[in-house]
C-alpha cells in the first residue's frame, strides 16, 4: 500500500447461499481507493454494487479475498434513505451514532454543533425531521456520519429518494460538504450522469457474477460542482462510453 492508498480490495469474490443452490454475486474484484478519492461503482441492477460495500463496511463477513484498510483508517455506511428517527431532534438523531458506539462527549459534541452550524442546520437543532424538507434530511444523515469521523464514507444510492431537482441540488449539497471535509467516498448509483458529475473515478461492473468491465478516470474541464460539472464539453463523452459498457453488461 503506497502512501496515497488507504484502501485496497484484493480478489474479492462472494457466493451466497440458499436452498436453491448458489449464487456468485461478485468474482475477484480488485482496486484501490486513494485518500480523497470520490469512486462511483455502477452496473446492472443486482450485479453485486452494494455487496461490495457491505463487505467493506464489515455488514458481510463471508466472502474471499481481502479488504485491506491503512492503519486507524475509520469506515461509515450512509444508507440509501435518511433513517432519521421521527421521534428525535435533528440534535439527537446527528448525536446517535457517537451514543451508539460510546463515544459521545463534550469534545464530540462541540464538532457535531460546528457542524450544524457550518451547514445551515443548527437553527432547526431542537426540531424534529418531519418540519425539514428532502434535502434537509439528507444533509442531516450526512452530519450523522461525519460525527463519527470516519475517513471513508460509503454512500449507497443517497439520493435515491429524492425528485429529480431536489437530487441535483442535494448532490451539490453533499458534494460541498464531502469536499469540504476532505473525506474519501466509494459511492453506488444507478445514475450515470450523478456519476460522472460527482466522481473522479468510475468503476464499471459486468452483470452478475460481477467482474469489474472497466475503471475510468474522470477528467473535467474546469471541474467544479456536480451540477456545474455536467455542463464539461467532455461530460457527454463520458456519459456515451459507460452507458456503452452498461448496455452491452445487460444484453
Amino acid at each position: 500500500m503506497n502512501s496515497t492508498n488507504i484502501l485496497n480490495i484484493k480478489n474479492l469474490s462472494k457466493t451466497y447461499h440458499s436452498i436453491s443452490g448458489e449464487t456468485n454475486a461478485v468474482n475477484n474484484i480488485n482496486f484501490t481507493v486513494d485518500k480523497e478519492d470520490f469512486i462511483g461503482i455502477i452496473g446492472p441492477s443486482g450485479c453485486g454494487k452494494s455487496t461490495i460495500l457491505n463487505i467493506i463496511s464489515k455488514l458481510d463477513t463471508d466472502y474471499k479475498g481481502k479488504i485491506v484498510l491503512k492503519d486507524n483508517v475509520k469506515v461509515a455506511y450512509m444508507l440509501q434513505e435518511d433513517a432519521l428517527f421521527s421521534w428525535l431532534t435533528i440534535l439527537d438523531n446527528v448525536l446517535l451514532g457517537l451514543k451508539i458506539k460510546k463515544e459521545l462527549n463534550n469534545d464530540n459534541k462541540k464538532y457535531v454543533i460546528c457542524l450544524l452550524k457550518k451547514y445551515g442546520l443548527y437553527d432547526f437543532k431542537d426540531k424534529y425531521p418531519t418540519s425539514l424538507s428532502g434535502g434537509m434530511k439528507q444533509r442531516v444523515a450526512l452530519i450523522r456520519t461525519l460525527a463519527i469521523k470516519p475517513d471513508i464514507l460509503l454512500l449507497d444510492e443517497p439520493f435515491s429518494a429524492l425528485d429529480y431537482q431536489t437530487r441535483l441540488k442535494v448532490s451539490d449539497d453533499v458534494f460541498k460538504i464531502i469536499k469540504e471535509e476532505k473525506k474519501t467516498v466509494l459511492m453506488v448509483t444507478h445514475d450515470i450522469s450523478e456519476a460522472i458529475s460527482m466522481c473522479n473515478k468510475i468503476i464499471v461492473l459486468s452483470k452478475r457474477p460481477s467482474t469489474i468491465k472497466s475503471i475510468y478516470n474522470i477528467e473535467l474541464e474546469n471541474s467544479s460542482t456536480p451540477i456545474k460539472n455536467r455542463e464539461s464539453p467532455n461530460f457527454q463523452y463520458y456519459f456515451k462510453q459507460i452507458w456503452k459498457d452498461i448496455d452491452n453488461n445487460v444484453n
